[in-house]
């Protein structure tokens, strides 16, 4: 089975856990049966892999996410990247191109595309293989996963089965309605439009050749920038004739909001938290290490992290969105394909990190030019190497770097330091970066 994910924005819903480069899908807060936590990204991936250990993964996404990416899952799974945000169709093309030309898969075969995100049961993937078996057959030119309404949603779009059979030509779709109007539509039997759906890979490379100018892959990325911003139901779903829908009727959310994503939570304290007796429908997500205490209250959720603090009623918490984008702040918080950095101080002249390696990782052979640096090695062993010279390191090694010099750390176990830079222009710009 071949399964495209796409991974979406920044998701300013869930902050202060969420920040412009760190998006709601990285998240470590779903419970493990070995009592750690992992994320969305981490929980869709491990099932998809549970139901079909050879599936082909590709994740369609941002430069931004690439690092988080494979920090969390590795360098296995394949990486669709788009050089800037183009709407879904663009993106959609553009891994089409990249499962057919960088990683060699015939044009006859199937692909499922779906959100990176819900919260579904090993049944939903069982059910995108059926959705992938059912295109293969080649009866209809997209197929559609169309799931049963448990509410009258205001989200979702619509569509509108032919037949209450399981899997149906498709009569019509509906924009996202009133609560009203979604009412009537259900009483018809329309089903929730997730997203989700499947189609052979030569059907949407021909279709993209309709529309963009290109000739292969690589064409298709260095022109990306220049492509019109199109969505994927624009430019294909709604001028295609041959489209049948396939029933759902298994659990899926969508954890797009604290309120709905405390719901999906095993526990209702990730982190350190104490809620006493009175506490009634509390959640607690702390990623400080400082205690958080709540007494008293109700349907409330609490979030910590190095990017600030939210106390919040929960179903009010849906509408952070406008607030969070006033905030003009530094990032605090970002996975690396290395490791991840925390900061823990910023003040005029200086900014003190704390980054963890991953055994076997390592930084960027870089410099920098308005900066100088300075590493405190907490635990863990590896090596630096500054300006070509190479120098082992462990707990309580001190390493001085000045602008201009060229260097890099090296894990060899799980390696953690603090870092301090100093100086009067500190800016993530301010890095070159060099061959080793």
């Amino acid at each position: 089975m071949n399964i495209v994910l796409l991974s979406g924005g920044s998701g300013k819903r869930l902050w202060p856990l969420s920040n412009d480069i760190r998006s709601k899908q990285f998240i470590k807060i779903f419970k493990k049966e070995d009592g750690s936590f992992e994320s969305m990204v981490q929980r869709v991936y491990h099932q998809i892999k549970k139901v079909d250990a050879d599936a082909n993964v590709t994740i369609a996404t941002s430069k931004t996410q690439v690092s988080a990416i494979h920090n969390q899952l590795g360098d296995d799974v394949g990486v669709s990247i788009e050089p800037c945000r183009r709407d879904t169709f663009p993106a959609i093309a553009l891994a089409t191109a990249y499962l057919v030309d960088v990683k060699g898969i015939s044009p006859e075969e199937s692909v499922v595309v779906c959100p990176v995100d819900p919260y579904v049961e090993d049944d939903y993937f069982e059910a995108l293989k059926a959705l992938s078996d059912q295109a293969d057959k080649g009866e209809a030119n997209l197929v559609l996963m169309g799931i049963e309404p448990t509410y009258p949603s205001e989200k979702y779009g619509y569509i509108v089965p032919n037949t209450k059979d399981n899997v149906s030509e498709v009569s019509a779709f509906k924009e996202k309605p009133s609560v009203e109007i979604a009412k009537d539509y259900i009483s018809q039997g329309a089903l929730w439009n997730g997203g989700v759906f499947a189609y052979k890979l030569g059907y949407v490379l021909n279709r993209a050749h309709e529309l963009i100018d290109f000739t292969d892959y690589n064409d298709l990325y260095n022109k990306y920038e220049t492509l019109t911003k199109i969505s994927f139901d624009y430019a294909v779903v709604e001028k295609e004739d041959k489209i049948q829908v396939m029933r759902f009727n298994g659990q899926w959310k969508d954890i797009g909001t604290w309120n709905t994503l405390t719901e999906a939570m095993e526990d209702n304290i990730v982190g350190k938290g104490v809620l006493n007796e009175t506490c009634k429908g509390v959640h607690i997500v702390n990623e400080m290490d400082v205690p958080v205490l709540a007494m008293g209250l109700t349907d409330v959720v609490i979030s910590a992290s190095p990017e600030g603090i939210l106390v919040s009623d929960k179903e009010q918490s849906s509408y952070i969105k406008p607030f969070v984008d006033n905030f003009v702040q530094q990032i605090m918080f970002a996975e690396k394909s290395w490791g991840n950095f925390k900061v823990i101080d910023v003040e005029t002249g200086s900014m003190t990190i704390k980054v963890t390696l991953n055994a076997g990782h390592s930084m960027n052979y870089h410099s920098h030019n308005h900066r100088d640096e300075v590493w405190v090695v907490i635990s863990g062993t590896g090596k630096t190497i500054i300006d070509g010279a190479e120098q082992s390191v462990s707990s309580g090694d001190v390493i001085t770097m000045k602008a201009g010099c060229k260097h890099t750390v090296i894990a060899d176990s799980e390696l953690k330091l603090i870092e301090v830079q100093i100086g009067d222009a500190i800016s993530v710009q301010d890095k070159i970066k060099y061959d080793l």
